[in-house]
């Protein structure tokens, strides 16, 4: 569990990065920029717990509000930096949607959801805080656009599952799980893989 809690505050921090660069480079002032780092960061993950009938988390726990604080202040100081690392969000939102993905597998699971909805819930967990930053900032959000982004988290979040049931230890399937969605998503981007579309005549 504790490998889990510390995963789901990268992935907290991460996101919060993701957030204030999006609003960054739109040229939003200083709030603005922290605010959408906030709702990026605990968007996808306070909407699963509603769904799993839990508090957020973060309302209790003011680590997740510490990890949002550093991922903002990194966005602000190494702004730069990150930029040279990630001309886009690219980097940090691929990051960030495999520590969500697979912490809302873990925690959905912990909390008696079935293996197909802890699935969708780790889906879920993962995408919402990127549609929520893109709403904001006024962009078509990575889900409904051709790129591959959610089945790289259903790869990931039904592979956690499945290495479970196999009984592999919490942080080496944690590990494999990230990995491998974060690798897939890369790959997708790399080589502009996507799904058919679906044509109306």
């Amino acid at each position: 569990m504790q490998t889990m809690y510390y995963i789901d505050l990268l992935g907290t921090m991460v996101f919060a990065i993701s957030g204030a660069m999006a609003a960054s480079r739109q040229n939003i002032d200083v709030f603005g920029a922290m605010f959408t780092g906030f709702v990026t960061a605990i968007g996808g993950g306070s909407l699963r717990d509603i769904f799993l009938n839990l508090r957020p988390v973060w309302v209790d726990d003011r680590n997740y509000l510490l990890a949002i604080l550093i991922g903002f202040a990194l966005s602000v100081v190494l702004n730069k930096q990150l930029y040279r690392l990630a001309k886009t969000l690219f980097l940090f939102d691929a990051i960030g949607i495999g520590f969500f993905c697979i912490v809302g597998v873990q925690k959905s699971i912990t909390h008696d959801a079935s293996s197909i909805a802890a699935i969708i819930l780790g889906i879920f967990s993962a995408v919402m805080g990127g549609v929520i930053r893109d709403t904001l900032m006024n962009e078509t959000p990575l889900i409904f656009r051709r790129e591959i982004y959610a089945t790289a988290c259903l790869t990931g979040s039904t592979t956690y599952v499945l290495l479970q049931m196999a009984g592999l230890d919490t942080m080496t399937n944690a590990f494999i799980s990230v990995s491998l969605t974060v690798i897939f998503r890369v790959l997708a981007v790399r080589f502009q893989l996507s799904l058919p579309v679906i044509k109306s005549n």
